[in-house]
This record gives C-alpha cells, structure tokens and sequence, in this order.
C-alpha cells in the first residue's frame, strides 16, 4: 500500500452545503448541548462532504480503512451561520513517518459574505508507504508543546452511542465509528469515537469553565477512544491562549498539544 507525493496540490472546489438551524442545533444535541449557537467545531460538519471529493480526487479512497485522524488545525474567521457555504480543498503535504504517511487537507469556508473558516485536516495512513520524497505546497503548522501544568477541569461521559449520535448529527460518515466489523477489519479493537467529537465534548468543557472567546482551535490526536467511557480534560490559561488536553480513564492522553486561542 503506497501513496505517491504527485497528489499535493491535487485540489477541489465549491463544494455548496446548505447550514441551516436544524444541523446546528443537532451537532449541539450530539454534545449534549440544547442551543441554536454555532459551536466552534460546526466547520467539521460542512466540510466532510468536501474531504470525500478530495480523498477521490487523490486516489486515496481505496485507503479509508487505514486513515485515522492525526491532527487538526481550525481557524474561524467567522462564526458559521444558516446560509449557503461553498468549501474547496487541496492536499498541501505529504510526509513518511514512522507508522505511516501523514497527509495534509486544506479546506476553506465561504459564504457570501466572505470567509468563514480555514482547515488544514492531517490524516495519518497507518501501514502505508509514501512513493517519493516527502512535499508541500504550503507551510503547516505543529501544535507546539506546554509550558508548565495543566490543572483538571472537569469530566466527559461518552455514551457507549455516542459515536453513531455523532455521525447522525454531524452527518459525518465513516463506518470506523458505527460498524464493528469494518472497525476491526481494519485492525481497530472496536469503533472508536470520532476524533472531532472528542475534541468538540473538550472546547465544550473549556467553554463551560474558562469561557474564552475562541478564534483557532488546533491540537493532535494521541488515542483512541473507546465506548463506553469516561474522559478527563486538563486545562491551563498560557500567555492569551489556552492549553490543554485529554485523557482516558487509564490516565493515558487522547488528545495532546491542544490550543485555543
């Protein structure tokens, strides 16, 4: 299983979702949140459909059982709002690392009144081997590391249906998170919840305590988690940004390195 460099630059466009109160306030349900406000992480939502298109544009589909989420990269410009959204994407990297290749999307958001967010979406595909030296078109940044500790702010519950909650609310479909014998066809212990609902439930939790305003969220995927279960965020304010992470019941991170600023 390999993947040749040739596909940076390999790009989509005007991919149109409809936002309309419905969706937003189902993505809120899915967190255990009754409200119409667009939380942060909604971009996920109109975006997936786009991640499709690029994946085959990039001849990556045949490898979906292999792509877990590495890292993630959102700036909003914008809170998004009922409306029409057109999101284009390119692939700006590609890196061997150890475990696999680490492939970077870019996606960008408008509406018409302009630009509403910007993602760059890492995918690490496990076991797979990259043709070519490693590329990009564009510069991506790595959450850096902390500074000093971070204190326990609060609990997850996740429902052992979270996942499939998640993927009606959000209509982000992806059998690794509700079918269990695709999951573990594709050498998974079980589904597993989908990275962008645990780092949605952790800014939920942030919001809640430390309430800041929220411009960019970024962080990396350490873990799987696993359903039922019960996480742990950890939190810190560090200079104007907020660092945090977290962890399952083993004490073991799921996410690492995250930031909102």
């Amino acid at each position: 299983m390999r993947i040749s460099s040739d596909i940076v630059g390999r790009e989509v466009g005007a991919d149109e979702q409809i936002v309309d109160e419905r969706w937003l306030m189902a993505y809120n349900a899915a967190l255990g949140k009754v409200a119409l406000e667009p939380h942060p992480l909604f971009p996920v939502c109109y975006e997936w459909p786009a991640t499709r298109l690029l994946r085959e544009r990039a001849g990556l589909v045949p490898l979906d059982a292999r792509l877990v989420h590495a890292q993630h990269d959102l700036v909003l410009h914008r809170k998004p709002q009922p409306g029409r959204v057109r999101v284009a994407g390119k692939v700006v990297a590609v890196t061997q690392k150890k475990p696999g290749v680490l492939v970077v999307f870019r996606f960008t958001a408008q509406d018409e009144q302009g630009l509403v967010s910007t993602t760059d979406f890492s995918a690490l595909y496990r076991d797979v081997k990259l043709d070519g030296a490693d590329r990009s078109v564009a510069a991506v940044d790595d959450p850096p590391r902390y500074d000093g500790t971070l204190e326990k702010i609060g609990e997850l519950a996740v429902a052992a249906t979270a996942a499939h909650v998640y993927t009606e609310c959000a209509r982000i479909w992806n059998p690794i998170h509700t079918d269990r014998a695709y999951a573990r066809a594709a050498g998974l212990p079980d589904i597993i919840l989908h990275g962008t609902a645990t780092l949605a439930l952790s800014v939920s939790k942030i919001l809640d305590v430390l309430k800041p305003e929220v411009h960019r969220v970024r962080c990396r995927f350490a873990g799987m988690v696993l359903m039922p279960s019960t996480l742990t965020v950890h939190a810190s304010r560090q200079s104007d940004a907020i660092a945090f992470a977290t962890r399952n019941e083993r004490g073991e991170t799921v996410i690492d390195r995250g930031w909102i600023s």
